[in-house]
């Protein structure tokens, strides 16, 4: 992907953040299994991957969205049908 379908280096910044804590919850939701923590506990450490992740998968999508719109026309890499299918792929 190119620099600019994710907006500008705050927005990349964000995005990356937001990977970066669902990789180290999801490194928490591994050494709870290794552990043999308690079934409530991997459970709630992989409800917050998942939650982190959709957030970053929401967030690529939203600023491909809003660059989409800002684009002249015909100069954007996705058109509306697969900016939909991308975010459809999140739910």
């Amino acid at each position: 992907m190119s620099s600019t379908e994710h907006g500008d280096p705050e927005t990349q910044r964000k995005i990356a953040n937001r990977l970066r804590r669902a990789r180290g919850q999801l490194d928490a939701v591994i050494s709870a299994v290794e552990d043999e923590a308690s079934c409530r506990d991997v459970v709630q450490q992989l409800s917050a991957v998942s939650k982190a992740l959709d957030r970053a998968g929401f967030l690529i999508v939203a600023t491909a969205l809003r660059e989409c719109l800002e684009a002249p026309e015909g100069e954007s890499e996705l058109d509306v049908a697969e900016l939909e299918k991308l975010f459809l792929s999140l739910a």
